[in-house]
């Protein structure tokens, strides 16, 4: 949910843009920023919702706000291009809560989101801007919570729907989600949702429900499948681009630094010594390294630190981002999934420990910090022979990248006395010292010891036994030169350098096949089977290998550290009606006599992006 700061003040950075339809059809709606309304109430909007937005505090549109709000008024479909961060939910929420009839339970509002982080989001901002309509009630449908209590919420009436594709296709085919009724029909990050492999959910959702309704669609890219759509499913619309001249906000600072692969933990630990944080976003490629570096990062620094993936219920999930909110957690490490739709204020840094996915994700992942006016820092860990990918970077957002300067042992030392003053300090003034101090007589008069050395040997215990001073200087490599092949490049803490140096390498290192029980027969495709494991469990889509479809059933790479918890739950989702019934590939036995389908495919080889692999467009067995 976007904050009142986000809401009211324009960033200054933007200018807002209408394209996407030849010049002449245009050039009437052009119109600049400087000239956008003050107010909500003169966009059109009921008297009793601006109440309800002043009291929330929000007092100024956005330019995407400004310019979507009297479109969607006049029920016209909108073609919106804008990043996240530009204040896009009030943007389409505003205008369908000013014409919802609360005396109707059945759907009026459908809105799609990629992920149950995102819907989530969504829905909660319908209940705060809805929070003084009569009777008004939202349900928000993802994977990874119970089918009971969404169907629950359905039957007892919502004017708006708020959920992920797999989800709602579900639902639908359950005979719980009716669509007939649909005023409005809202697909949000399109292009994210694409990505993931809903298209064909995507489609058939809107096929089912959306004919007689109003459409709106935003993506913060127009690749040719979103226009497809487009062109498909919305009549004339109007478009809106919201276009930064820079690509990120010039409230957050951005830095490098070069580790190698056994480098990257004691350089972590250097710069979260070295920074003055609020708090810090860590973000890394797979589920499996979150819980591991956050307790590293906890056993070494002292931080409270929590860990956000896929395995983590959302109930959980929901208890870190609020104590992240109110100061009582310090640290979040996470994956791109688990993290979208995060949005917390007091986050003062980024660290991408692990590449981001693609320039774009690298966008998404900084907007966590620098919002709302506030300042904020982004940290790039990057490999020798990485040099290429900090100059997309740079060139695709347009702004200046610095070098970090690790602090020196000097300053980690004094940092590190610091922190242990305070820490007694902290412990003298609420502790019950007349009890202590008698078991430390106690030790004084039985060891003899003076209290020097006792105070020392209790510091040596604070530091499970590790030397407290650092006293050889660490140092860093800096870029490889292009065309270099030095030995130092091959070690073993650069194992992943040839996977890393690319943005969206989807084939996972350390993955399982599995077998699932539907197949062609059923109609599925790699897209579906991709969509839901995504949501379901909490996997991004480039954690998933491989997928060979025959005629009955399915062979599918996974994370080789799913646990058996999201292993029996993907067994009872279906696809086309029919339970994946998950369980580990036996081998060539299970596939013997059956060839993939005419049309099967790897998902390793589908819609790479810049990460496209050198084995991208050979042909594989499945495809032969």
């Amino acid at each position: 949910m976007q904050t009142p700061d986000q809401i009211t003040e324009p960033d200054a950075n933007l200018e807002l843009v209408l394209g996407g339809l030849p010049e002449s059809e245009t050039a009437s709606l052009t119109e600049e920023v400087g000239e956008t309304p003050n107010g909500f109430s003169n966009l059109g909007l009921d008297a009793s919702l601006c109440r309800t937005l002043t009291q929330l505090g929000f007092t100024e549109p956005t330019p995407i706000q400004a310019r979507t709000i009297p479109e969607m008024l006049a029920g016209r479909d909108v073609l919106g291009q804008a990043q996240t961060g530009t204040g896009k939910t009030a943007a389409f929420a505003l205008p369908i809560l000013n014409r919802i009839q609360c005396g109707t339970k059945k759907p009026q509002c459908l809105v799609l989101a990629p992920t149950r982080e995102l819907a989530i989001q969504v829905g909660e901002a319908f209940e705060q801007f809805g929070d003084g309509l009569p009777a008004f009630h939202v349900a928000t449908l993802c994977g990874g919570q119970e089918y009971g209590k969404q169907i629950r919420q359905l039957r007892k009436g919502a004017q708006v729907v708020v959920g992920t594709p797999g989800r709602v296709m579900d639902l639908i085919e359950k005979s719980e989600l009716d669509l007939q009724g649909l005023t409005w029909t809202v697909l949000d990050e399109a292009d994210e949702m694409l990505r993931m492999g809903f298209e064909e959910e995507v489609r058939k959702i809107l096929s089912n429900g959306s004919g007689g309704s109003s459409m709106a669609l935003f993506s913060a890219t127009i690749p040719h499948s979103i226009r497809e759509i487009a062109n498909q499913y919305l009549k004339d619309p109007v478009p809106i681009e919201i276009r930064q001249k820079t690509s990120t906000a010039e409230t957050i600072e951005q830095k490098y630094i070069v580790a190698r692969g056994n480098q990257k933990k004691e350089t972590l630990a250097r710069v979260l010594e070295g920074e003055e944080l609020d708090a810090v976003m860590i973000f890394v490629k797979t589920r499996s390294l979150t819980e591991p570096l956050a307790e590293f990062i906890q056993a070494r620094l002292g931080f409270s630190v929590a860990a956000i993936n896929g395995d983590i219920p959302q109930t959980r999930r929901e208890q870190i981002i609020e104590n992240l909110k109110s100061g009582r957690t310090d640290i979040v490490v996470a994956t791109d999934v688990a993290a979208r739709g995060l949005d917390v204020d007091r986050i003062s840094h980024v660290i991408n420990y692990d590449l981001p996915q693609d320039v774009e994700g690298y966008i998404h992942r900084i907007g966590r910090t620098g919002r709302a006016g506030r300042k904020g820092c982004s940290i790039l860990f990057l490999q020798p022979n990485e040099k290429n990918v900090l100059d997309r970077i740079v060139q695709s957002t347009r702004q200046k990248i610095e070098l970090i300067q690790l602090p020196t042992n000097r300053q980690v030392n004094q940092h590190r006395m610091q922190r242990l003053q305070q820490t007694i300090v902290d412990h003298v003034s609420h502790c019950e010292f007349e009890r202590y101090e008698s078991i430390l007589q106690q030790v004084l008069r039985n060891t003899e010891l003076p209290l020097e050395k006792i105070a020392a040997s209790l510091v040596l215990m604070v530091n499970d036994g590790k030397s407290f001073f650092e006293k050889e200087e660490f140092k860093l490599p800096g870029f490889q030169e292009r065309g270099s092949r030095g030995s130092s490049q091959r070690g073993s803490g650069d194992r992943n350098s040839r996977d890393s140096r690319r943005f969206g390498n989807r084939k996972s290192g350390n993955c399982k096949s599995y077998r699932m029980e539907v197949g062609h027969r059923n109609g599925v495709k790699p897209g579906n089977i991709v969509g839901a494991i995504a949501n379901e469990v909490g996997i991004g889509s480039d954690s998933i290998g491989r997928i060979k479809i025959f005629e009955s059933f399915s062979i599918i790479d996974l994370p080789a550290d799913l646990s058996p918890q999201q292993l029996e739950h993907l067994s009872k989702v279906s696809i086309g009606k029919r339970k994946l019934r998950i369980s580990e590939d036996r081998g060539p036995s299970g596939t013997k006599n059956s060839r993939p389908q005419k049309g099967s495919t790897g998902r390793g080889d589908r819609q790479r992006g810049p990460g496209r692999s050198r084995s991208a467009g050979k042909k594989t067995k499945s495809q032969s």
